[in-house]
């Protein structure tokens, strides 16, 4: 079999990429009490509209579409998502404690129920549209859980959340100066 001469190849390369985050500790994922109510309002957090599914699935997307041709660029994107990735993880760990169920299904407390799907996305062709969409989103996310800590009278959970917010505040710092490199 002869070899293709016209491969193409991504030559950016993710070896080494790491978690772009704040670096302090997460608290410890625990619970005062199971409570339905705040495990629902997490699984908003965790799969809504605006979520850690929706972030990752948009960083990544984003991610895929810039790797050939803004490599350094990428591998920024992919070290917020696996940050995102990292949220996702201990909401779910926190549902669970709180007597919820982890899936794809935020269970909003007026009874309807929205299954994830890549419609929540902001997909974009233009790198600089994507980095103010997830500018947008993460400041969306940060206002989101501000919202839900006013609304959970346990600790543990809402250190959790605020510990959170540290890192989408620092995402927010990043893209905004990747926003000044695009322009």
């Amino acid at each position: 079999m002869e070899a293709n001469q016209n491969l193409l190849t991504n030559t950016c390369g993710f070896a080494g990429v790491k978690p772009i985050m704040v670096d302090l500790p997460y608290p410890d994922i625990q619970v005062r009490a199971k409570n339905q109510v705040y495990a629902n309002l997490l699984s908003v957090d965790y799969c809504g509209a605006t979520s850690e599914l929706s972030a990752i699935t948009q960083y990544i997307n984003n991610e895929n579409r810039m790797s050939c041709e803004k490599c350094p660029l990428a591998k920024t994107i992919l070290g917020i998502a696996m940050a995102e990735m990292m949220h996702l993880q201990k909401l779910g760990e926190l549902i669970y404690l709180l007597g919820g169920t982890v899936d794809f299904v935020a269970r909003r407390q007026n009874g309807r129920n929205v299954m994830w799907t890549p419609g929540f996305l902001s997909i974009s062709e233009n790198v600089r549209n994507m980095i103010l969409a997830d500018i947008e989103a993460e400041k969306s996310a940060i206002n989101q859980y501000r919202m839900h800590m006013k609304v959970i009278k346990d600790d543990c959970v809402n250190q959790v959340l605020e510990r959170i917010i540290k890192d989408e505040e620092y995402h927010i710092m990043i893209l905004q100066v990747l926003l000044k490199e695009c322009s």
